[in-house]
């Protein structure tokens, strides 16, 4: 009875670990999700006094419930029926693929995470990079919004600082839900996007049942009032050019929109503008098929390059920030009063006549999109420089003529930003610019754009192209 046990040393280890495992299961992280769950209620009761901001139910609801939700949706498990008999595939293999997508698609949104780590990153990061400035085309229409509705923020896409700079901006008044690609589900990276209030999505997927369930979700999303922003280009400007819009994710929100539901659905039109995208070169590089596509050791070895260098420039005191950085809200669109101005109702239309309604309210947003990019310096100057085909310019003569462009763009309704309220010196800012980064030349007082990088100087002349176009 009172003999010892003998046991083997790693018999001992297991029931230590098994211990351990114990203790913090039932003693430990029960009380560190309470003092968490304590904080991100503060943070949440916080910015619903200092801003103002009612964050919808649906964003603060957790993880696995929506996921549920979602896998237990009525439409979904219809779409995993029709599935099932059209490829002939056993049902709780389709289920599980189901799951994985659910898992995949819905995001973790933390409050905490969001307004007290991402917003003061975004906000010092973003104006360490950039002079940022914020301008609205109809604040009165901004502020008459009814805050039960479902907002979607639709803008053009110039670079991934476009998701900082909006995030940052718009913080003050909501907590924004992002479409990010499969470019970012990478460790930790994934984590900590999801944690933002973000979901994945799959561009081009060709599944049916992927579409199912992403569609859900983003039909859930908006109906539960979840601040969203999307990107209709799909993807980033490789020339500067606003591209042709994939309307895949406004298609969903529109196809279960109720004109008679309590929640109107309003998309505002967000015009963005830099005076330097820092990827343009590498947008440029998928241009030219000539050249060799980069992998992925190479992609990191330029970003380190771009890294170093920028330090040892901040070391030596020559560096200076990128120029201005600038956001533009428009006019909002509501859809209520779309539908009642049109007769549209997208649930009752079939799938040509819907799509058909749809592509009209995408091409309105574009217009509405191109009407408010911010018309800053170095697009105002190259505008003008890629005119002149390597004819040299004097400085006096390029000012002239970017000052009649800028105030011509003015007089048409677009927003030109004049830093200091001083049109020579914004003009001065942005040809500084340009010559600093070798893209135009200064021999004997005349000006001239360098041949070897005219493609630069027209990406950021293309940015504006729209506006300028709309002038003749």
């Amino acid at each position: 009875m009172n003999d010892p046990v003998v046991l083997p040393l790693w018999q001992v280890v297991m029931l230590c670990v098994l211990a351990l495992a114990a203790v913090a299961q039932f003693f430990l992280l029960p009380g560190v999700r309470w003092y968490f769950r304590r904080k991100m209620n503060r943070v949440i009761d916080d910015v619903n006094t200092r801003f103002n901001i009612e964050i919808p139910a649906f964003k603060l609801t957790r993880r696995r419930v929506l996921i549920d939700r979602l896998f237990h949706d009525e439409k979904v498990q219809a779409a995993v029926t029709q599935y099932c008999a059209a490829e002939r595939v056993p049902r709780n293999e389709v289920l599980s693929r189901v799951e994985k997508y659910a898992r995949e698609i819905v995001p973790s949104f933390n409050a905490y995470a969001y307004f007290r780590w991402g917003y003061w990153i975004a906000k010092h990061y973003a104006r360490w990079l950039y002079r940022v400035r914020l301008a609205t085309a109809d604040s009165k229409a901004l502020e008459a919004i009814n805050p039960r509705s479902s907002v979607v923020f639709v803008m053009n896409h110039r670079s991934n600082m476009d998701y900082v700079l909006v995030a940052f901006l718009a913080a003050e008044r909501t907590a924004l839900s992002y479409a990010v690609g499969e470019w970012a589900r990478i460790w930790p990276l994934q984590s900590l996007i999801r944690s933002m209030g973000a979901y994945f999505v799959r561009r081009n997927s060709g599944d049916p049942l992927y579409r199912a369930v992403l569609q859900r979700y983003v039909q859930m999303a908006t109906e539960g009032g979840v601040p969203q922003a999307v990107f209709p280009e799909g993807g980033l400007s490789s020339d500067g050019k606003l591209r042709a819009p994939k309307l895949g994710l406004l298609d969903y929100m529109l196809k279960s929109f109720n004109p008679a539901a309590e929640r109107d659905l309003v998309f505002i039109p967000v015009g963005i503008n830099y005076d330097r995208v820092l990827e343009d070169r590498t947008l440029l590089r998928k241009l030219d098929t000539t050249l060799p596509r980069r992998g992925f050791f190479a992609a990191l070895a330029t970003v380190a390059g771009f890294f170093l260098r920028n330090v040892w420039l901040m070391a030596n005191g020559g560096w200076f920030r990128y120029g201005y950085a600038c956001v533009n809200f428009g006019r909002p669109m509501s859809m209520r009063e779309h539908a009642a101005r049109t007769g549209v109702d997208f649930r009752t239309l079939d799938d040509s006549a819907r799509h058909a309604a749809v592509q009209a309210v995408g091409q309105s947003l574009m217009t509405a999109i191109r009407q408010v990019i911010p018309v800053l310096p170095v697009s105002l100057v190259a505008s003008v420089l890629a005119r002149q085909r390597g004819e040299p310019l004097a400085e006096i003569d390029l000012k002239i003529q970017a000052t009649e462009l800028a105030r011509r763009l003015e007089a048409s309704g677009a927003h030109v930003h004049v830093p200091r309220r001083d049109l020579d010196y914004a003009i001065g800012v942005g040809l500084r610019m340009l010559t600093l980064r070798h893209v135009v030349r200064e021999e004997n007082g005349l000006f001239t754009a360098v041949e070897t990088e005219r493609a630069l100087l027209d990406y950021y002349a293309n940015a504006i192209a729209p506006l300028v176009d709309a002038l003749r």
